[in-house]
C-alpha cells in the first residue's frame, strides 16, 4: 500500500534501514490478496453493508470529499465509487489506506463506525489520490515522497482539528497543529514501511515546510467543515474564473 490512515499507534519498529523484505504496508490489509465474496455474501454482511452507505453519503454531502473529488476530476483523474473504493476487512490499527498499485482507497469496513470517521478517512486517502493523480509520486522506493503526502493529508484532512486532538486527550496551543501534522505523518510511514523510526523523522523534517504549506487543492487548511465548505465555494469560484480568461 502507498500509505493509510491510523487509528493506533504502530507496533515498535526496528532500527535500521529499511529491510529487503519490505511488503509495503499489504499485511495491514489482508483482503487485498484474496477473491472478493460473492455480491450476496457482502450484501448480507453487515459491516460491508454499512460501509457502503457511510461511503455514500461522504461522497454526497461531506465538502472536503466534495472538493476533492471535483479537483481529481479536472486533473483527470475521475473517481468512480464502484471502481476507486473497496470496503474490506482490515488490521485493527488502521482505518484505510491508498493502493497505489490500483489507484484504489480501502476502507476498513471493520474498523470504521461512525460516519464522522468515514468522513475523515476518505477525505485522508483522497488527498493521497490527487498527489498521485499530480505528481509523480514515488510511494514504494522515495520515501520523502509518501512523507510529503502523509504531511499533507494530515494538514488537510481534519486529523488534526482541536476536537480530534481533544478526543485524543493531547493538547497544545501555540504550534500544536504542526507538531499533529508532523507525529501523524512518521506514524503512517512507521505503519506501512520498514524504515526506522529516525528515517521517518528525517524524510518528514527534509520535506515539511514545503508540503506543509502545499494546501492544493484547498487553497488554505480547513480546520472545520465550516472551512471546507468556504475552501469549496471558492475552489468552484476560482474554475469559474479560469474558464473566464
Amino acid at each position: 500500500m502507498g500509505q493509510r490512515e491510523a487509528d493506533s499507534p504502530p507496533a515498535a519498529e526496528k532500527k535500521g534501514a529499511e529491510e529487503e523484505d519490505d511488503d509495503f504496508g499489504y499485511r495491514l490489509f489482508p483482503d487485498r490478496n484474496k477473491k472478493p465474496p460473492s455480491f450476496l455474501v457482502r450484501s448480507l454482511f453487515t459491516f460491508h453493508n454499512k460501509c457502503q452507505l457511510m461511503l455514500r453519503l461522504t461522497l454526497e454531502t461531506n465538502p472536503y470529499a466534495r472538493l476533492l473529488l471535483e479537483a481529481l476530476k479536472q486533473s483527470g483523474c475521475t473517481v468512480f465509487n464502484d471502481r476507486h473504493f473497496s470496503c474490506e476487512n482490515c488490521d485493527a490499527c488502521v482505518g484505510g489506506g491508498f493502493d497505489a498499485a490500483t489507484s484504489q482507497i480501502v476502507l476498513c469496513q471493520n474498523n470504521i463506525r461512525r460516519q464522522s470517521h468515514m468522513n475523515r478517512v476518505v477525505t485522508h486517502e483522497l488527498i493521497h489520490a490527487f498527489d498521485h493523480c499530480r505528481a509523480h509520486v514515488d510511494w514504494f522506493k522515495n520515501v520523502k515522497h509518501l512523507a510529503c503526502s502523509e504531511i499533507r493529508a494530515a494538514n488537510l484532512s481534519g486529523d488534526c482539528t482541536l476536537m480530534n486532538e481533544i478526543a485524543r486527550f493531547k493538547f497544545g496551543l501555540k504550534g500544536h497543529h504542526q507538531t499533529c501534522v508532523r507525529d501523524r505523518a512518521i506514524r503512517s510511514i512507521l505503519a506501512v514501511r520498514k524504515v526506522s523510526k529516525e528515517t521517518a523523522e528525517k524524510a518528514v523534517d527534509e520535506v515539511f515546510d514545503a508540503c506543509f504549506n502545499d494546501l492544493e487543492p484547498f487553497g488554505r487548511i480547513p480546520h472545520s467543515k465550516a472551512d471546507a465548505k468556504r475552501a469549496y465555494r471558492d475552489f468552484q469560484n476560482r474554475d469559474r474564473y479560469t474558464a473566464n480568461l
